[in-house]
């Protein structure tokens, strides 16, 4: 799997997932129909988000994009149905072209997120159990805390 086709996944996963949510919310509010498929499309919907800030980070790290460029497609994660344009924005200008780097360019020496990126690309089978295990980490204890209160 490439850069490219696993963010392509991703954005297109983010953007599904954020139909389910609406969708839920269509059902609760619209229709009456309860809390169940909010929570369904939202608890779907949070872990593909989370899953989205991560994949975003290492395929940015990968492909050496601006801090600004990574925030937008952090930030496109929140805006519905963005994420697939930001996708389409970054593969036009070539900032998913080619493979995964697994060293530095000879006589560079590589940072921590350099180095970080070569172990998860050295070992794709044990990086996916740990990205998942830490998003399901996370998305717990969002869970926990629970939805923001409301201001009066």
């Amino acid at each position: 799997m490439t850069p490219r086709s696993l963010f392509r996944a991703l954005a297109v996963a983010e953007l599904v997932t954020w139909t389910m949510l609406l969708v839920g919310m269509l059902m609760k509010y619209g229709f009456g129909l309860g809390d169940l498929p909010v929570r369904i499309g939202g608890s779907v919907h949070g872990f593909v988000f989370l899953a989205y800030l991560v994949v975003t980070t290492v395929v940015a790290v990968n492909q050496r994009w601006s801090f600004g460029t990574l925030a937008l497609g952090w930030a496109s994660a929140v805006v519905p149905y963005t994420t697939l344009p930001f996708e389409v924005g970054v593969a036009r200008r070539g900032m998913l072209d080619g493979p995964w780097r697994r060293s530095a360019p000879a006589g560079t020496q590589p940072g921590i997120w350099d180095r970080l990126l070569f172990s998860v690309v050295r070992r794709p089978a044990v990086a996916v159990v740990v990205g998942v295990v830490l998003v399901v980490l996370v998305f717990v204890v969002l869970l926990t805390i629970g939805p923001p209160v409301p201001s009066r």
